[in-house]
């Protein structure tokens, strides 16, 4: 789906989320509407984006670049700096009312992290964190080795949040080449079938993703659906 397209959905469901919290608080108890929570999975077309405090400079290619590489780029909302998301990359975005669930944007940035971590577990890849660097990476204490298979960038408004992760998968990580990825200079990224040498069925890791989530957010999915 066009990042911009699904950009939109998601704004829609945030402000519906937060709309409903602000009505709430007129309301007696009992008539209250209990808000949703949504987990969307989508694969976009080549795209970067740029979080809201990141830097343009991070961008290494002009507009007439851009198009040559069928790519298009984008200014957005959410935390962090450049990144990239394209064909066989596994974005995940959670649109939580984090009031079902607790108030500290650092534990959700922990679980969020934890839910690939525990999937990656899973295909024999022992992946863990960097300090003060946001994402999942593997052989995070080697300066040499260091390399990052998973991006992350989130807003959180009233405690709802919105954007998420980009979990390289089966992406071509060439495209990383056009940028400075998360404004880190001289460390790597990779992806889950580089690691593994050949490609992931993208179906098998949302299962994977899905079930590992439902434990550590300790909820139920109710609902879903592939287009």
């Amino acid at each position: 789906m066009d990042y911009k397209i699904c950009w939109e959905i998601q704004e829609q469901l945030f402000n519906e989320t937060i709309s409903q919290k602000i009505a709430n608080r007129n309301l007696e108890p009992q008539l209250q509407i209990n808000t949703s929570n949504h987990l969307l999975f989508v694969e976009h077309p080549h795209v970067y984006t740029l979080g809201k405090s990141g830097d343009v400079s991070h961008l290494l290619i002009n507009e007439d670049q851009l198009e040559e590489k069928k790519a298009t780029y984008y200014k957005t909302n959410r935390g962090g700096d450049i990144t990239y998301h394209g064909p066989g990359q596994l974005v995940g975005y959670p649109i939580l009312d984090l009031d079902h669930f607790f108030t500290d944007i650092d534990k959700y940035l922990r679980l969020l992290e934890e839910t690939i971590i525990q999937t990656l577990n899973e295909y024999g890849i022992k992946a863990g964190r960097s300090k003060g660097e946001t994402g999942v990476w593997l052989e995070e204490h080697n300066i040499f080795k260091a390399r990052k298979i998973c991006a992350m960038g989130v807003r959180c408004s009233r405690w709802v949040t919105m954007h998420g992760w980009g979990f390289n998968v089966n992406s071509n990580l060439n495209y990383f080449s056009n940028i400075v990825p998360c404004g880190i200079h001289n460390k790597a990224v990779t992806s889950l079938n580089k690691e593994l040498g050949q490609d992931v069925d993208m179906n098998e890791i949302k299962e994977k993703l899905k079930k590992h989530f439902s434990v550590l957010f300790d909820c139920e999915f109710i609902y879903s659906q592939s287009t």
